[in-house]
């Protein structure tokens, strides 16, 4: 397993994380991306962009995977939009990885506000290009 530390450093060294002044905290154990929508994260309805969600949802899945020694890429990933994002609105992201292959891993993201209530719910599957010695 990959320290807490590392993750966090590997969210980091994504810009378009830092850009979009999205935190990366440890919250019981895991790594979670909080972000709080402001002018910089909406479209023209004024709600978050979906490219947005989708950034935070595949930054902490690729999270998830590093936890475990893989560095990966994403193969695919599909979203499911339930409810629209409010300005000031803070999300967060519950990762966890499903299948830990050799060559392929499946992760399952849920973008949540602090009373629980999901918003997106993401799949993913990754490419393992390199398996890290811890």
């Amino acid at each position: 397993m990959i320290g807490n530390d590392r993750i966090i450093k590997f969210c980091h060294d994504n810009l378009v994380i830092d850009y979009l002044g999205v935190d990366v905290v440890e919250r019981d154990g895991a790594i979670v991306l909080e972000l709080t929508v402001d002018e910089r994260h909406v479209n023209l309805y004024n709600i978050c962009h979906g490219g947005v969600l989708t950034t935070m949802a595949d930054t902490a899945m690729g999270a998830e995977c590093l936890r475990l020694g893989k560095k990966v890429v994403t193969m695919s990933l599909t979203i499911e939009f339930m409810h629209a994002v409010s300005f000031a609105t803070k999300i967060f992201t519950r990762a966890r990885v499903l299948h830990n292959g050799r060559k392929t891993m499946t992760c399952e993201c849920e973008m949540l506000d602090a009373a629980g209530k999901l918003y997106a719910k993401v799949h993913a599957i990754f490419f393992v290009i390199e398996t890290l010695e811890e």
